[in-house]
């Protein structure tokens, strides 16, 4: 046995040796407050980004690109992972969760710019992504250099899932919407690790974000506003 999964076994064992009795309360059914669409890169800490160590309390999915959408034989549709607990378990609050320098973006990026390929697995997620990011190509502000050209693109792609989600009919009006920004790269602040918000049921000023959330001013922060 590879001894990377035995050290695996150790710390789950130190997990559940803590967290036992926390599950007393979803023996049988769950009700997150909230779901969290997160990149699935290993640099997002998908619970510990919000120290979060509750079960039951967070219901997180993960995909390269955070996205919400899935094709289906009818078209594009809410993936059935953010669905779930919106449709069966009450969730009223849906966080998309972008990161700076993220790599789906990146490599949807290259293949619109550049026809860059990808295995089949990776070129389907890929195209999920494409038709929404596209347009943010014509949009960004003239000769950023590449890095800063995909962070501009993180936040597009976190405004595209979260109009997407919004205009879902499968998704009641009453569920809040917020889009961020995980930065682990000082785009956003020197304080590596934090989350900014960009977006709340489809405001993406900042300004104006910050007039109707004053609790949390201090957090909003956008790169641009197209």
């Amino acid at each position: 046995m590879q001894q990377l999964f035995v050290d695996l076994l150790a710390r789950n064992a130190e997990h559940a040796s803590t967290v036992g009795s926390r599950f007393d309360e979803v023996q049988d059914a769950q009700h997150p407050a909230v779901v969290t669409v997160c990149c699935s890169d290993s640099r997002v800490l998908q619970d510990r980004i919000w120290r979060n160590d509750e079960p039951g309390h967070i219901f997180t999915c993960g995909n390269i690109g955070n996205r919400v959408v899935q094709r289906t034989g009818v078209g594009d549709t809410v993936s059935g992972d953010v669905l779930y607990p919106i449709e069966h378990a009450g969730t009223e609050v849906a966080v998309i969760v972008g990161h700076t320098g993220c790599g789906a973006v990146t490599a949807t990026y290259d293949a619109l710019t550049e026809g860059i390929a990808e295995p089949d697995g990776i070129a389907h997620c890929l195209d999920l992504l494409k038709p929404y990011l596209e347009p943010g190509l014509d949009l960004l502000p003239p000769d950023l250099p590449r890095p800063d050209a995909i962070n501009h693109l993180v936040e597009y792609n976190v405004d595209r899932q979260v109009e997407f989600l919004r205009g879902s009919r499968d998704v009641p009006d009453s569920v809040t919407v917020i889009g961020v920004v995980y930065d682990f790269q000082d785009i956003y602040s020197d304080r590596r690790g934090e989350i900014h918000v960009i977006n709340v049921d489809g405001e993406v000023a900042a300004s104006a974000l910050r007039n109707a959330h004053p609790e949390i001013a201090d957090r909003i922060e956008r790169l641009w506003e197209y």
